[in-house]
């Protein structure tokens, strides 16, 4: 009776704290701004690491790192990456899976497997109970075994603003990877999951308001959609992320030497974000994202709203791959490098 009456008074606690409220943004929108981040790191990519055995590091921007194993037979490799965020919905054990999901998607986007992952965890211990943090960590842990990787330990501090995400390590074929260097004329531009997270997510932090599509959309593994590109022999890929669809879309061509040509109105949105985008619900970071992108772009006759929701910052979206993938619409394509890197019609 006890143990019963403990877990209702949970469950009311759970419900009546938007976790929310207590994040200065939301999701990956909270992303240090691409422009920015460049400047920081300009001049830090690394010489190389185990007998330079470095693939793919910090040059292009890409997903994740991938280093050759020492003493291996050379059909492995090694992909590592780290990614957490601010609370993007006030459920706990939702914002827990959604936030795997998005670390995991690092590790996809690259053609990898993900082995096992780390939590990294920020809670304001004075201002938030344990039992929403458990709550969190449990959501990671379930969608991280649907995954078959391994959640052991991680890293947790005292701050001010709840943060939770993972650091995950995996494996891949280097002779199979996912790249965003390796687009090339004539291919076309896939993109697994629709685009509106950004929006509808600043409107549940705002109004409270849940959308369903929205989370379904977020905790969904994209490890079907890399294992579809690599059977269609893709080479080149990313995640939509924080960056928008138009950020993204512009290091790829831009790693790449191509012009992307991205047909407006192939982009699936999920129901709700253009009604959220007219009513306000923009992030400050898709304006960053848009920002960043609008002096390498040729938007012709592209109204402003669709304009931002190309760069809407998503949380944990689809893949967008450089090749056709059976389900997925085709988006746009890849063209000879002209004077602009995106070109939006």
């Amino acid at each position: 009776m006890t143990s019963t009456r403990t877990g209702v008074q949970q469950a009311q606690r759970q419900e009546s704290v938007r976790l929310t409220r207590y994040a200065h943004g939301g999701g990956c929108a909270c992303k240090i701004p691409p422009g920015e981040l460049e400047e920081i790191v300009a001049g830090l990519t690394s010489p190389g690491a185990v007998g330079g055995g470095l693939i793919v590091g910090l040059d292009h921007g890409d997903d994740a790192a991938v280093v050759r194993l020492p003493g291996g037979s050379g059909s492995l490799a090694a992909v590592a990456t780290a990614d957490f965020f601010t609370p993007v919905v006030d459920d706990p054990y939702d914002w827990g899976r959604i936030a795997a999901a998005n670390a995991l998607s690092d590790v996809y986007a690259m053609g990898g497997t993900p082995l096992v992952a780390v939590n990294l965890l920020c809670w304001p211990r004075d201002v938030l109970p344990f039992d929403l943090a458990r709550e969190v960590l449990r959501g990671g842990r379930d969608v991280a075994a649907t995954a078959g990787c391994a959640v052991a330990g991680g890293h947790s501090v005292d701050d001010p603003e709840p943060k939770y995400g993972m650091a995950v390590t995996g494996t891949v074929d280097p002779a199979r990877l996912l790249r965003n260097d390796a687009g090339r004329p004539g291919m076309p531009l896939s993109l697994t999951k629709p685009l509106g997270l950004g929006v509808l997510n600043n409107r549940h932090k705002t109004t409270g308001e849940v959308f369903p599509q929205a989370v379904e959309t977020m905790v969904a593994l994209n490890r079907d959609a890399a294992l579809a590109a690599l059977a269609a022999g893709a080479v080149c890929a990313t995640d939509v992320t924080g960056f928008g669809l138009l950020g993204h879309l512009y290091k790829l061509a831009r790693a790449s030497g191509v012009t992307a040509v991205v047909d407006s109105a192939a982009v699936p949105f999920l129901d709700g974000a253009r009604d959220a985008a007219r009513a306000g619900h923009i992030s400050g970071g898709t304006r960053r994202n848009l920002e960043w992108v609008a002096p390498s772009t040729d938007f012709g006759r592209t109204d402003e709203m669709t304009r931002l929701l190309l760069a809407d910052a998503q949380t944990s979206g689809g893949l967008l791959v450089a090749g056709e993938v059976p389900g997925a619409p085709v988006i746009g394509e890849l063209v000879p490098a002209g004077p602009y890197r995106l070109v939006v019609r």
